[in-house]
């Protein structure tokens, strides 16, 4: 299971994103990737958490499963710890 959620759908100067998203055990960290690298696919079914991407600038994607979801400023993705996960930076 995945959710996207584009900040534009959220009004007022506090945007609260992880009770928008529905996230509840969510890890946070920053990758700074280089054009056209890939991350290593992998899941959190070990440590059971959920994973929330969060693109500062640049594009990319990140492909769950079978479906990819482009990845741009903006636009939240929270992945279920189940979910096999996988980012790929952007050509900029």
């Amino acid at each position: 299971m995945f959710t996207v959620l584009d900040v534009e759908s959220l009004e007022g100067r506090r945007k609260p994103i992880a009770r928008a998203i529905g996230a509840r055990a969510v890890k946070l960290n920053r990758f700074d990737s280089q054009p056209g690298q890939a991350g290593f696919a992998h899941d959190e079914r070990e440590s059971g958490q959920e994973e929330l991407y969060i693109p500062l600038s640049g594009a990319g994607s990140l492909r769950i499963g079978d479906e990819e979801v482009p990845l741009v400023p903006g636009r939240f993705v929270l992945v279920s710890a189940d979910e096999t996960r996988q980012v790929v930076a952007g050509d900029e």
